[in-house]
């Protein structure tokens, strides 16, 4: 019994989202303070409890729309293992542990950050993407806030330029990674009563606008170098590789379909050009 309460709160957590989330705080601490120590620990944890309490909300909070799609209706709540109620407590305790946790390790400005991030989420993104296809714009906001959360606890100013191009970079790959889930569940959101992109737009034209905000995201880690945020030669040449790598993958997008599209390699694929940036950029800033 513990054990499949164990795996219920796992699952409420998204805890594979809610890890990357983390590494987004460690990547803003050490980028601020140039190193790999003790104090970023607890901001760390933090983010993730208090990722892990807005994931549990979230599952509280679209638990009917989840209950419609075949991809979520065996979370949780709508297959029963959790009552609402007992998702909300496993929510609350989750982001009060993780607010201590930020506040008592980084101060109360992270506190702030950290909050906002909770409040995007769930009280402005999780509601707007009930009346709008276009949410994930606006919503990609959260994406942008962790890292400055670990910046911060990591001694960095949040009137740093370079604060501001991390932040940014964060922000706008989470917009082409949102949109190649829609090409894959984009009639499932239809049919959870979601307005999609998919009602709007053709495969063709959602898969153009995905591949430009792509390439926008390779633009922007280009700009890494150029903030100071990557000194190493070395490391700025294995970025301009990854980037030259992703627009060779994803301009396979602008061509005529001869074979099934395979939005969840695509998805995946973004997914590993920020990790390798993750990497690039901590490495750079401890050599």
């Amino acid at each position: 019994m513990v054990k499949n309460f164990i795996h219920t709160v796992l699952e409420l957590s998204k805890v594979r989202i809610t890890f990357a989330v983390s590494l987004t705080t460690i990547t803003g601490y050490v980028l601020a303070s140039n190193r790999f120590d003790a104090g970023l620990i607890l901001p760390t944890l933090g983010i993730f409890l208090l990722a892990c309490g807005s994931s549990a909300l979230n599952h509280y909070q679209e638990k009917d729309q989840d209950g419609q799609m075949e991809r979520t209706k065996d979370r949780p709540i709508p297959s029963g293992r959790i009552s609402a109620n007992g998702a909300l407590a496993v929510a609350l305790f989750l982001s009060v542990a993780g607010s201590l946790l930020i506040y008592f390790g980084s101060g109360f400005l992270a506190l702030q950050l950290a909050l906002l991030a909770l409040i995007w989420y769930n009280a402005i993104y999780t509601p707007l993407k009930k009346r709008t296809a276009f949410a994930v714009v606006p919503g990609s906001v959260i994406g942008a806030l962790p890292p400055m959360v670990g910046w911060v606890a990591g001694g960095g100013s949040l009137a740093d330029p370079r604060a501001l191009i991390i932040a940014f970079f964060f922000f706008i790959w989470q917009v082409p990674h949102f949109w190649l889930l829609l090409l894959k569940y984009g009639k499932e959101y239809e049919e959870a009563g979601y307005p999609s992109l998919t009602s709007i737009y053709s495969d063709k034209q959602i898969k153009f606008t995905t591949f430009i905000w792509t390439m926008a995201t390779g633009v922007t880690a280009l700009m890494l170098p150029v903030f100071g945020i990557v000194n190493s030669v070395v490391i700025a040449i294995g970025l301009l590789i990854a980037v030259i790598w992703l627009v060779v993958v994803f301009s396979k997008l602008l061509k005529p379909d001869k074979e099934i599209f395979n939005a969840r390699l695509y998805f995946m694929k973004i997914n590993y050009f920020v990790l390798f940036m993750i990497i690039f950029m901590t490495v750079d800033s401890i050599l």
